[in-house]
């Protein structure tokens, strides 16, 4: 492959991979600021909740504090996974999964005593002036972060911060029932118990919540159907792949592995081996939380085989130039008789593209998964660098109709 179009076809693949690399981060920052602003929450509402003698907004703080923990532990899982072992060779990414099994844990535990001092401990009605404006300064915050969590998880198609926001929406309903236990406290009603023990069945919930994500993930779950059903899309659209005969996956730590079967249409060996490694790096570049992809390639040549011929006009002759060519003849040949069963001109949609256009070109050719491509010489272009790069065979002919070869 030539230098130019091979640093052509690299630059555009990595425009994508660059701006996934920059959601990555932007993701990342986001988490950063919700651990701060948790502990900010926790901190604040613990020692309002002493200060002002309320076992509710104490509990509120310890729900906060979970939150706190739980992103704790995947930064931790995270920095561990980073590193290498030779007796580990799948990685260490469960790390991350034992940090939130303790986590949960610790969680329950915490549920359950404030549940306990909330059902058998003295009737106490808080310090409303020390606790009230805590309370509602913590509910605008959470609410604000959280709904700007949200729309920043569907702008950058991040499940981790629609999951983080969620967390924040529910620890508003517990700050709500916390206010509206010092709402009554002000009139004179003792309500703060019963708040404490509804805070507790939140922090219950979120413990349960911990708990059943890591045995899942310990149990090697299956990934989401959505990210499954894209890789399967992805390997499909391959030219020299027929289909995708089975894909095995589990989740390691937030992370995913996948073991993909799939037919290839040649049975060149050297071809389906460089195919599964092209196959395998671009999942993990289309999808960052894969961190392991392995195919298995199974050769099959079918009965007929696709071909693709640069032409002036339909029934035209073969034109030389290939980004520039009005229309291509997609022919269908039986492999063994050599008679063309099918044709059907199709126009070039990128022909007077002003920027790229062997590389738009050579894309939208690869899309039509050809076997073959009938040029009159084999010149040194993007599109012909993608289509041989893919294992489609290049095949030199003279400048005639097609019909008259």
């Amino acid at each position: 492959m030539h230098d130019d179009h091979a640093a052509e076809i690299r630059e555009n693949g990595e425009i994508g991979n660059a701006s996934g690399e920059a959601e990555i981060r932007k993701a990342r920052w986001r988490a950063g600021v919700s651990i701060l602003v948790n502990l900010f929450l926790a901190v604040g509402k613990g020692v309002a909740g002493v200060m002002g003698g309320s076992s509710a907004l104490v509990g509120d703080a310890v729900h906060s504090a979970t939150d706190v923990v739980g992103s704790s532990a995947a930064w931790f899982g995270l920095w561990l996974a980073g590193k290498k072992h030779p007796s580990f060779p799948y990685g260490l990414y469960k790390a991350e999964t034992l940090a939130t099994l303790l986590t949960s844990v610790v969680v329950i535990l915490a549920g359950y005593e404030i549940g306990r001092q909330a059902l058998l401990g003295p009737e106490t009605i808080p310090d409303v002036a020390a606790t009230l404006p805590v309370a509602v300064i913590a509910l605008v915050i959470t609410l604000t972060f959280g709904m700007y969590q949200l729309r920043a998880g569907r702008k950058l198609h991040s499940k981790a911060l629609e999951a983080d926001a969620r967390d924040y929406l529910a620890d508003a309903m517990s700050t709500s029932v916390v206010l509206l236990s010092l709402i009554g406290a002000y009139f004179g009603l003792s309500l703060d118990r019963w708040a404490a023990a509804a805070v507790a069945v939140f922090i219950f919930w979120s413990g349960g919540n911990l708990l059943w994500r890591a045995l899942c993930d310990l149990l090697d779950e299956a990934i989401d159907r959505e990210t499954e059903r894209d890789i399967i899309e992805l390997v499909n659209s391959h030219p020299r792949v027929d289909h995708v005969e089975r894909i095995l996956s589990r989740t390691a730590g937030g992370r995913f592995i996948v073991d993909l079967d799939v037919v290839v249409r040649s049975t060149s060996h050297n071809l389906a081996h460089r195919l599964a490694h092209l196959l395998e790096s671009e999942i993990q570049e289309n999808h960052p939380r894969v961190v392991m992809a392995r195919i298995k390639t199974h050769s099959r040549e079918p009965a007929e085989f696709s071909r693709l011929t640069p032409v002036s006009e339909p029934g035209g002759e073969i034109t030389a130039h290939l980004g520039g060519a009005p229309w291509f003849l997609r022919e269908t040949v039986d492999r063994h008789s050599g008679k063309v069963s099918g044709r059907e001109y199709l126009r070039n949609p990128h022909r007077n593209a002003s920027r790229k256009k062997g590389y738009l070109v050579g894309k939208w050719m690869l899309a039509l998964k050809p076997d073959q491509l009938v040029v009159t010489e084999e010149r040194k272009s993007t599109a012909i660098a993608l289509l041989k790069e893919a294992g489609v065979r290049v095949i030199v002919a003279p400048e005639t109709s097609p019909d008259n070869r």
